[in-house]
């Protein structure tokens, strides 16, 4: 059965994928690729885990050799976005690439295409410009994409697109994503930066437990002054509250731990190994569970107590003081 479309297929409609042992039908395959292309979400993951999908295999599952030149040309472009010495031509219509390592010395860069000749900075990726310094960049590409009539309409649209479109921090693509309050946890599909929407730089997955301000939900970060009163309610009241958690975590893991076992092996469905077995067997396992899952639980109680407990000791009266600190 595959796991996509959950329809019965022969052996022979799984291909094997060189990058993990997933398996899918074909068919489900290609609408899958077909799509990912489509969207420019090049280079594709396999649709049941992270790992990328090698591109012979993308070639091998591609109906249309059309899908498979644009495949080669996202994979290519993905690939120069992410290298910082590459440049692109600001010429219209012109999507040539230069490789401009070892430049910052030398600015002046000049397109290799055949026709086009145009000349630019290495610095600010705009025309060369020989008689002044480089100018300086928006925080924003709003800046250059606002250009109003009426003044009171053009700063509106211009506060609008510039908290909608923001710049990614490794490759400088262009992000566009609705202020709207939604997380703010994003992920660059040209580089893979996790970055946060927010403060605009590269982030680790605890980045929204840090006393960075920052929020998973949110439009803005908070306030200093709110950042300040939440560390020090943190720092304050972190002892009732780990005492708190602790009082309730360690009877419900040391009771719930055996109760959902026994319920667990007690519910055997009808078509399940379970149901064969005589009322005496079902009671000598549900029995045996229980006492099992006895002996199990104070050791995880002690485990979870033990490692969660010295944890947020550590980031409360490390983290969140050295932030109060500065």
């Amino acid at each position: 059965e595959c796991p996509l479309c959950l329809l019965p297929q022969p052996p022979e409609a799984f291909p094997a994928l060189g990058s993990c042992s997933h398996r899918s039908c074909r068919a489900c395959l290609e609408r899958y690729l077909c799509l990912a292309v489509a969207e420019s979400r090049v280079p594709a993951a396999c649709p049941h885990c992270p790992a990328p999908l090698l591109p012979a295999d993308v070639h091998r599952l591609l109906p249309a050799p059309a899908l498979r030149d644009k495949y080669e040309q996202f994979l290519l472009r993905r690939l120069l976005l992410a290298d910082p010495g590459t440049r692109w031509c600001p010429a219209p219509d012109c999507s040539y690439a230069v490789f401009a390592h070892g430049c910052a010395d030398c600015p002046r860069l000049t397109c290799g295409r055949e026709g086009c000749g145009t000349e630019f900075c290495y610095h600010c990726r705009q025309p060369w410009h020989p008689e002044g310094p480089c100018a300086p960049l928006p925080a924003t590409p709003a800046a250059q994409l606002a250009q109003p009539e009426e003044p009171a309409h053009g700063e509106a649209l211009g506060q609008a697109e510039a908290e909608d479109i923001k710049v990614c921090p490794r490759c400088s693509a262009f992000i566009m994503k609705i202020n709207d309050g939604s997380c703010n946890r994003m992920n660059c599909t040209v580089c893979g930066c996790l970055f946060c929407w927010l403060c605009l730089q590269e982030i680790s997955d605890v980045h929204f437990l840090s006393p960075s301000g920052c929020t998973f939900w949110g439009k803005r970060p908070w306030s200093r002054t709110r950042r300040i009163l939440w560390q020090l309610g943190m720092v304050l009241g972190a002892p009732m509250v780990i005492s708190l958690a602790a009082g309730v975590a360690v009877p419900v893991i040391t009771i719930g731990i055996p109760i959902y076992m026994g319920r667990k092996v007690l519910a055997g469905g009808p078509g399940s190994r379970r149901s064969s077995l005589s009322g005496c067997q079902q009671c000598l396992s549900v029995t045996s569970s229980v006492l099992l899952a006895l002996f199990v639980a104070p050791i995880i109680t002690a485990l979870t107590v033990g490692v969660g407990v010295p944890l947020v000791l550590t980031y409360v009266y490390g983290t969140v003081v050295l932030s109060l600190c500065r």
